[in-house]
């Protein structure tokens, strides 16, 4: 597997702009994120059992105590009809029947805690477990999907999936063992209601036919009102989110009250459709107490008046406490059905991240690179495009020998980073052959590949940890002496020692308490510790100070030392330094040569030179592209 030294989170690894398909902006609905889904799929179901089954055990023993539950429930009204039945009897209640009584309850209460906290524990354990395994399967397919699929994916949206919707299956799981019991409760109160008597069991009933019209008029307004209070949360979040993240912006601007309106008016939204949500989340509470209240009524009237002499005592109050029992299941399963319906799309979504086809993977035959390779690095003919009908790349050959320093330069858009890319393989080739060290990266090994071609970025990406931790990121073996000779060799070593704890020293969140050029210098200390063969460097004095540059222009020269560079520069300093320039333009190479054979040709990199420009893109494009046509060189 190919090994990053860097890795940047706020660029689209190497797509140029406008290659990323139009539907892959935040908003867009083509991406929206489904929150209900049928109430139930077979293939999500399935897809969710394959982590489920390893642990089938645990699930059958779940299963089993929360239907022990369930009978236990459905027995102690029958033990305390028998009691009632005996107490009322002519000859009374004697005490050996009272004594049988209550130890035939106690018996059941004990089962009933025995079994209870079986499946709590059972479900608990079983729950996390399987979160577990999700997790670790989602996690490590990102860290193999090809950056084709990264390219066009939100990373908050796959957040949400490794988070949020792991949080549905973890509710659907957690509450899914308890349904069984409720359907296994709700027949059995049914079957042992007709049985005591079949009469008052269906004059019982008929409350149902109510309910059931009920939720079928409750149900689509009620899904609509949950829908909406999801989509306002969303909303409300996401303006929280982009607010905090961008409050230099928006204090800079003074946007702060403008801003607060806005967010003001998603937040009173959300608590308008969450105060919707709970009238009709609430809603079913007192009619389904109120239908208890009449079924009830129905059997003390029938019991007394109607069946007067036909029902004893005891079956009366037995079907009391049925009835009592009754309408539970049917809350429970009623909240079941939303939560499936969530699971359901959340199930969809995992699945979908879970199926990413990893596009760029080894040959069954791939040849591991050796650490003695040459270093060379070579295009043949490359055609390449993130979208085949339009190639980044067209007919591009490169050939950089061993040890050679190579600049690429060029406008935005000429496919520099893309030819880079192709080097470590983030992406295959429509056509040609890229080669390292002699062998097409396509027969070798991944991870081979990734420790000899070490990559720094315009970006530097500090992980949470310490120093010491990010520098040797790429060869965890590394002692701390390589690190710290490292970090001296360039020029890194002074000011990680004025840290509170040196090299032991905690970095914040992408090492946001360290400059843009103190980032850099470690993310080249972390190169040289990983000591690769082959060096990218992709725009990596681009955002940094004349003083820190000088650093880095010394760095540069002792990384650089016995190794093969592929530079990406804008600056002129970078690349006067390179042994060959390439001067790319709209995927085909224009001029190649040395400075001094550049600027004798005059064409664009004497254009540019000349007129003392930053970088190229500081040019207008008439004047390249009237430059280019008067003095194309390949």
């Amino acid at each position: 597997m190919v090994q990053f030294i860097e890795v940047e989170s706020e660029r689209n690894n190497g797509c140029d702009e406008g290659t990323r398909p139009p539907w892959a902006v935040v908003g867009s609905p083509r991406i929206e994120e489904e929150l209900f889904a049928q109430a139930f799929d077979k293939n999500i179901v399935r897809r969710i059992w394959t982590f489920l089954e390893p642990y089938r055990i645990k699930v059958a023993i779940a299963v089993a105590a929360v239907l022990i539950c369930a009978g236990v429930q459905l027995l102690i009204p029958l033990i305390i009809r028998h009691a009632i039945q005996h107490a009322i009897s002519p000859r009374g209640l004697d005490g050996s029947e009272l004594l049988a009584a209550a130890g035939v309850f106690l018996v059941a209460i004990l089962v009933n805690c025995a079994a209870s906290h079986t499946q709590e524990s059972m479900i608990g354990k079983m729950v996390e477990l399987v979160l577990f395994d999700i997790r670790r399967a989602m996690f490590g397919h990102l860290q193999k999907v090809s950056l084709s699929f990264m390219d066009k994916t939100e990373v908050g949206r796959l957040m949400s999936r490794l988070q949020g919707d792991v949080s549905s299956i973890q509710e659907f799981l957690e509450t899914s063992a308890l349904s069984v019991g409720d359907i296994a409760l709700l027949f059995g109160i049914v079957v042992v209601m007709l049985w005591l008597d079949f009469s008052l069991g269906l004059l019982t009933l008929t409350v149902l036919p109510v309910l059931f019209v009920v939720r079928i008029l409750w149900l689509p307004s009620a899904r609509n009102a949950f829908t909406a209070a999801n989509e306002t949360n969303s909303a409300a979040n996401g303006a929280l989110a982009e607010a905090i993240h961008g409050v230099r912006a928006v204090q800079s601007m003074d946007r702060q009250e403008v801003n607060f309106l806005l967010y003001d008016d998603k937040a009173h939204a959300n608590l308008k459709t969450h105060l919707t949500a709970a009238k009709y989340a609430q809603v079913m509470v007192p009619i389904v107490d109120t239908l208890t209240g009449f079924a009830m009524a129905f059997v003390v009237i029938a019991g007394s008046k109607i069946m007067h002499g036909r029902i004893d005592v005891g079956v009366t109050i037995a079907f009391l406490f049925y009835i009592q029992r009754f309408f539970d299941p049917i809350r429970s399963l009623t909240l079941q059905y939303s939560i499936m319906q969530r699971a359901m799309a959340s199930g969809k979504r995992l699945t979908e991240v879970l199926d990413v086809e990893i596009k760029i993977v080894d040959k069954p035959d791939a040849k591991a690179l050796s650490p003695q390779m040459d270093g060379s690095v070579e295009f043949r003919n490359v055609t390449f495009g993130y979208d085949p009908g339009h190639p980044v790349l067209k007919n591009f050959s490169l050939k950089v020998n061993p040890g050679d320093t190579v600049a690429l330069v060029g406008p935005t858009g000429s496919g520099k980073s893309s030819a880079m890319a192709l080097v470590q393989r983030f992406y295959d080739v429509q056509q040609g052959h890229v080669l390292v060290g002699g062998h097409d990266v396509r027969d070798l090994t991944q991870e081979s590949l990734g420790r000899q071609v070490a990559m720094v970025l315009q970006e530097p990406f500090l992980f949470t940890g310490t120093v010491l931790d990010n520098i040797r990121y790429n060869k965890t073996d590394a002692t701390r002496e390589e690190v710290i000779q490292a970090a001296k060799t360039v020029g890194a070593h002074d000011f990680i020692m004025k840290l509170a704890s040196g090299y032991d020293a905690p970095l914040g969140e992408r090492g946001g308490n360290l400059s843009l050029g103190q980032r850099q210098l470690i993310s080249f200390a972390r190169a040289l510790v990983a000591d690769a063969k082959i060096l990218v460097l992709d725009e990596a004095t681009a955002n940094i100070d004349s003083h820190t540059e000088m650093l880095i222009q010394k760095a540069l020269t002792k990384l650089l030392h016995n190794r093969t560079g592929l530079v990406i520069a804008h600056r002129l300093a970078t690349i006067r330094r390179a042994d060959h320039i390439v001067v790319l333009q709209n995927g085909e190479v224009i001029e190649t040569g040395s400075h001094a054979q550049l600027m004798a040709m005059g064409g664009l990199y004497f254009k540019l030179y000349n007129l003392n420009y930053a970088s190229f893109d500081d040019l207008a494009e008439e004047q390249t592209e009237t430059t280019v046509q008067g003095g194309r060189q390949t």
